[in-house]
């Protein structure tokens, strides 16, 4: 078995990426196929409120999506910081033997509430395989390519919203929602095999603790990139969430379309993330605060084009795009201002990505229930996307200032 001090070969590197993006392929279609169901999941789970105010009864069906948030913000802290000590390989095999079962429990759960906590449970192992996933992946590229290394990992996460979600959606409404996740459940399973086969041997510290890990938070640029992260990119979700809505709703377009809406926003977000792990090779600090301005006027645009079907489909492409650039500079800017504590700093993007879904869920959700309109979630994210940008900008500002106070 490969070990972390043995040289990879390019064909084995290739293999270990597949396989973890695979994983990723599986955690974006579970994360995200949802939003395109929110309609049916609220007529199935939820059939008296859907019946009589049916702009409620989607709202509470979006919840399931901030609860999966929620459990991906719970879980990626807590399992990076006791599994650290861990080999590395190991620990990527448990989170996606869990990943698998909570799943498949999404499939068999009988009402709202046993769905929910599915939900819930379903994302707590989220954030931790990205952060060990990232972790493996920086080591088998090296640091000078480490951006181009998350990139290709998140790939897996990208093209699940090209193929996996616009199809998951489609097989929802055709043959009812659960199926969709019964494909999820199936792609963990294949992840699973892949990794146990591909993945190399890499050891974990020992000497680790959980304590220790905690020290991360004690670094106040680790808060900076952390409300980068769940503010601007609340903004991407303020949108995604309510995509269904937007199409059928606001461009009054017929459900058939919302697949391939999702494709579009879907593909934008695949050339966004291989472009933005080149970008942040380049470029970290650039990449960010150009990325989330660039995100805030994609969701104007949004909003603009939206009482037209094809103009938003083509705005939703261009989103996803944008959207996606930021990704891998969030992921390592935290790498750079954690220090020591790699393994809880990768767990911790997507901690704060998650709280950005369960924030521009709920705002998209809140704005709608207020009778703003179903376009307000774009307005929303636009709002949220500069607020983001202004968190960026604070903390390079801040940076600086205690590199000049040092020096």
């Amino acid at each position: 078995m490969v070990t972390s001090s043995t040289p990879v070969s390019r064909g084995a590197a290739t293999l270990a990426l597949l396989s973890l993006a695979i994983g990723a392929f599986g955690i974006g279609m579970t994360e995200f196929v949802s939003m395109g169901l929110l309609p049916g999941i609220a007529d199935d789970l939820l059939p008296a409120l859907y019946a009589t105010r049916t702009e409620d009864a989607i709202a509470r069906a979006g919840l399931l999506i901030s609860l999966y948030a929620l459990g991906v913000v719970i879980g990626a802290p807590t399992i990076a910081g006791f599994a650290s000590r861990f080999p590395r390989r190991r620990v990527v095999l448990a989170l996606v033997a869990a990943l698998l079962l909570f799943n498949a429990l999404t499939v068999v759960a009988p009402t709202f509430e046993l769905v929910a906590v599915a939900r819930f449970l379903s994302g707590v192992p989220h954030g931790a395989f990205f952060g060990m996933g990232a972790l493996v992946a920086s080591e088998l590229l090296g640091p000078e390519r480490r951006g181009h290394a998350v990139a290709l990992m998140m790939t897996g996460l990208t093209v699940a919203n090209v193929v996996g979600v616009p199809a998951g959606t489609f097989l929802g409404q055709a043959v009812g929602w659960r199926a969709a996740y019964v494909v999820v459940a199936l792609v963990f399973a294949l992840a699973l095999v892949m990794c146990a086969r591909f993945l190399p041997a890499q050891a974990g510290d020992p000497n680790r603790t959980f304590r220790h890990e905690l020290r991360v938070f004690l670094i106040p640029q680790v808060w900076f990139a952390i409300g980068i992260g769940a503010i601007g990119f609340g903004a991407f979700f303020a949108v995604y969430s309510y995509v269904a809505t937007l199409v059928t709703e606001a461009a009054g377009a017929p459900e058939w379309l919302v697949p391939f809406a999702l494709m579009a926003l879907g593909l934008g977000m695949v050339v966004g993330n291989l472009f933005g792990g080149r970008l942040a090779d380049i470029s970290v600090t650039r990449t960010l605060v150009a990325g989330l301005v660039g995100m805030s006027a994609a969701s104007v645009v949004v909003a603009i084009l939206s009482s037209w079907a094809v103009a938003l489909v083509v705005a939703l492409f261009v989103f996803g795009f944008i959207a996606q650039l930021i990704n891998p500079a969030i992921q390592l800017r935290l790498f750079d201002v954690a220090h020591e504590h790699q393994a809880l700093a990768g767990a911790l993007n997507h901690s704060a990505l998650n709280i950005g879904n369960s924030v521009g869920a709920a705002v998209g959700g809140a704005v709608i229930a207020a009778g703003l309109g179903y376009v307000a979630p774009a307005w929303a994210g636009a709002v949220l996307a500069c607020a983001g940008a202004a968190i960026a900008l604070a903390s390079f500002v801040v940076d600086r200032r205690s590199a000049r106070v040092a020096a």
